[in-house]
């Protein structure tokens, strides 16, 4: 009966922020976790603002998302307050402006479920994979190992080369800790960032695939050379992914707690001091992932890191894979045409 509620719990905080998501609505910023709760909201925002003045963007789904906050985007309104007539206050019934079962029909229908539903199924391959799997690995934990992660997961290098348990170093990407608060929020944070950065690598998913990799792979080697311990790759990996959010998106003002602005680019420098302050605690892994992710970004930036060309010529052939991998990230590239 317990595990029961606390299932219910959690599926209850899951559709909140998710829903927060897609709604535009943040959560409350009382929660002093280190997500993106705290600014993903804004970012979104700003980020929509940038691509549509640039005229990459025109999605009417996405403009709906960036003018909750007030019509921010809303030229016209300064006209709408110049010209009105007496029959803007006409409230005749004829108009259906008092329909309130039309009312509680749109209520009805957009239920908490159906939006984290539609949030999850628009959500890009490789992140909704890596979440999906990240989240069965965890129910597995909470069921047989009393709600730590699953041993057999996790990257242990005796079992992984003695016994050629080679799913370890991937497996254990997939650990944000136990299931609870803690575990949704990072999960929040990570599906923020790493859909809007392959979001941006629709058409060459094959770019971001390496992004992954190089990250992945660099915490790995580095952390066991360093003899740091590995036990939460997945939480680690946030750090360098929003690093290079951040190089993607310089000088792009970012609120955070609704207290203060700052630039993209110090976020992850933010989101360290912050873990420095609330832990007590020297963030050494958040520290490698800005350090991994600056060293991503001057190689792909200087042509030094490039995707293999065997992996393009992949994507671009006929398999069946390829062909509805393009169809998956044909959708999304829909949102960008003009």
């Amino acid at each position: 009966m317990h595990h029961t509620t606390h299932l219910l719990l959690l599926s209850a905080i899951a559709s909140a922020i998710f829903v927060s998501a897609v709604s535009g609505r943040a959560p409350a910023s009382s929660l002093v976790q280190r997500t993106s709760f705290l600014c993903s909201n804004r970012i979104r925002i700003d980020n929509i603002e940038r691509i549509r003045e640039s005229s990459l963007l025109s999605s009417p789904s996405l403009s709906r998302i960036a003018a909750i906050r007030g019509g921010a985007f809303d030229d016209d309104s300064d006209d709408d307050y110049d010209e009105f007539d007496e029959s803007d206050f006409d409230f005749d019934d004829e108009d259906g402006m008092f329909d309130f079962d039309a009312a509680e029909d749109d209520f009805g229908d957009e239920s908490a479920l159906a939006q984290l539903t539609e949030a999850y199924h628009k959500t890009p391959p490789l992140t909704k994979a890596y979440l999906t799997a990240s989240f069965g690995a965890a129910l597995l934990g909470y069921a047989t190992n009393k709600n730590d992660f699953p041993s057999m997961l996790q990257l242990e290098w005796t079992p992984t080369l003695t016994r050629f348990q080679i799913w370890r170093p991937l497996t254990a990407f997939l650990n944000f800790g136990p299931l609870g608060l803690g575990y949704l929020m990072t999960a929040h944070f990570v599906w923020t960032y790493m859909s809007t950065l392959e979001r941006l690598n629709h058409n060459a998913p094959y770019d971001f695939w390496l992004m992954i990799f190089f990250g992945a792979i660099s915490m790995v080697v580095g952390y066991s050379l360093m003899g740091l311990s590995p036990r939460f790759l997945g939480h680690n990996l946030s750090t360098f992914l929003v690093y290079v959010w951040s190089r993607y998106h310089e000088g792009l003002e970012v609120n955070m707690f609704e207290l203060f602005n700052t630039r993209a680019e110090l976020l992850p420098w933010f989101f360290l001091a912050q873990t420095f302050l609330l832990e007590g605690e020297v963030p050494i892994l958040d520290f490698l992932g800005i350090v991994f992710g600056h060293i991503y970004h001057h190689y792909k930036t200087t042509n030094v890191l490039r995707t293999p060309r065997f992996v393009i010529q992949w994507y671009n052939g006929n398999n069946k894979y390829a062909q509805m991998l393009r169809e998956k990230y044909k959708t999304i590239s829909s949102d960008f045409e003009m």
